[in-house]
């Protein structure tokens, strides 16, 4: 049985829910903060800054869309759960990226939010109850389930762990 229901999450997002080996969301979440913190400490801080190519984030802007995006997907899992039913907008990463001033950040102060982000996201998951996390509502123009939220922050973050092996540091991929 699969973790998610695919059919009710948007198709975009299903390469994301793939890269969660895990299939209960709560395991998933116990190990996946500590798993991607530790891996940023291991990146030194004076690569931090460093774009594989023109137009390209560096670290820190990554690490920031991270953050940003785990808070508007956390807001629309809360939303939903809730019943709401108002639709919710989409959002420009790349706009929130360039006006997100991380490249004036240090390494361990976007680290410490990031921890504080992820804290707070395990914690607003683990308060659903199984019926919370079936609910749907609509964001960007496409219906989504509250479950499907979870596994997408999840391989959201596996997604961003990959490139940065790949492209910034020139490391092999894992999947949770």
């Amino acid at each position: 049985m699969s973790k998610v229901e695919l059919s009710r999450v948007p198709e975009y997002y299903h390469k994301y829910i793939n890269l969660v080996a895990t299939r209960e969301l709560d395991e998933a979440f116990a190990h996946y903060p500590t798993e991607f913190i530790n891996f940023l400490l291991t990146i030194p801080a004076e690569k931090w800054d460093f774009r594989y190519a023109e137009g390209k984030w560096s670290i820190k802007e990554m690490v920031q869309h991270i953050i940003d995006t785990e808070r508007i997907f956390c807001y629309r899992a809360l939303c939903f759960a809730r019943k709401d039913q108002t639709s919710l907008p989409g959002f420009d990463e790349n706009y929130y990226a360039s006006n997100s001033m991380a490249g004036l950040r240090t390494k361990e102060d976007l680290v410490e939010e990031l921890k504080a982000v992820q804290y707070a996201t395990a914690l607003l998951f683990r308060s659903f109850t199984p019926t919370m996390l079936n609910e749907t509502g609509t964001a960007n123009g496409n219906p989504v389930y509250v479950k499907g939220i979870g596994f997408i922050i999840l391989g959201h973050i596996q997604h961003h762990q990959n490139i940065l092996k790949e492209r910034y540091l020139q490391e092999k991929t894992i999947s949770l």
